[in-house]
């Protein structure tokens, strides 16, 4: 199993990671746990402001296929955000055909399905939530870190609006529950060890999987992104399909 060296994670949301080659994108909605309201808020604005945005001689670089085009982003209904997810997302061992080594962790995208390769031929599922329309991407990359009850940091154009969350800007909201991190996060680099900005992780908004809902990173209900966290060691490969 390939070990890569760990490096210092982003403490920001995953909704914020947009991939290193989106030229621009939507607004976008999320759940502040600190005000109990969905915010709207530019992700490209909030990247510019942190001085994540890739040169574009690093586009070569991302895991992805190919450059998404990034599009307009519908509004969630009321009734999808108090909904749960779909029996078929909870987390069971399954039959699952595959050539990856045991220990892998295989993404279908389509079908919002996490895969870990387990030994006679079957696999432990559970359900996902994955890049919403113009952000999905596939490509293998290998858990070069893992946080427990990971850090969020608000943007800057968040604050503005809201300057209460302005006490988390400096040392973060806790990880907990109510994180929009969730409470475990696994985080993703390339065969070169480039943190490509995606993540594995909780979610405080359960109602997400089995959606197209994020900027490309890979959310979880807690209590599947923590038992994956004990099971899966750093350098495990992930293959996204």
């Amino acid at each position: 199993m390939r070990v890569l060296h760990a490096a210092a994670t982003l403490a920001i949301t995953c909704v914020l990671s947009l991939t290193a080659f989106a030229a621009s994108a939507a607004p976008m909605t999320i759940y502040d746990p600190a005000t109990r309201s969905y915010i709207t808020y530019d992700p490209d604005k909030v990247r510019r402001d942190a001085g994540l945005a890739p040169a574009a001689s690093e586009a070569t670089n991302a895991p992805a296929t190919s450059a998404p085009a990034a599009t307009s982003v519908a509004r969630v209904p009321a009734s999808v955000r108090r909904s749960k997810p779909d029996p078929k997302f909870d987390r069971q061992v399954v039959a699952y055909d595959t050539t990856e080594e045991v220990g892998t962790i295989i993404i279908d995208t389509g079908n919002k399905f996490l895969y870990l390769v387990m030994e006679d031929g079957k696999a432990l599922r559970m359900g996902v939530g994955v890049g919403r329309e113009g952000f999905g991407w596939t490509g293998t990359v290998f858990v070069a870190n893992k946080r427990e009850n990971p850090k969020w940091f608000p943007p800057a154009e968040m604050v503005e609006r809201q300057p209460e969350l302005a006490k988390y800007q400096k040392e973060g909201m806790a990880g907990g529950k109510g994180n929009p991190l969730g409470v475990r996060a696994l985080y993703l680099h390339d065969d070169k060890g480039k943190d490509t900005l995606y993540r594995i992780h909780g979610t405080s908004e359960p109602w997400s999987i089995g959606h197209n809902v994020s900027s490309g990173c890979i959310r979880l209900l807690n209590e599947n992104v923590t038992a994956l966290y004990e099971m899966v060691p750093i350098g495990a490969k992930v293959v996204v399909i």
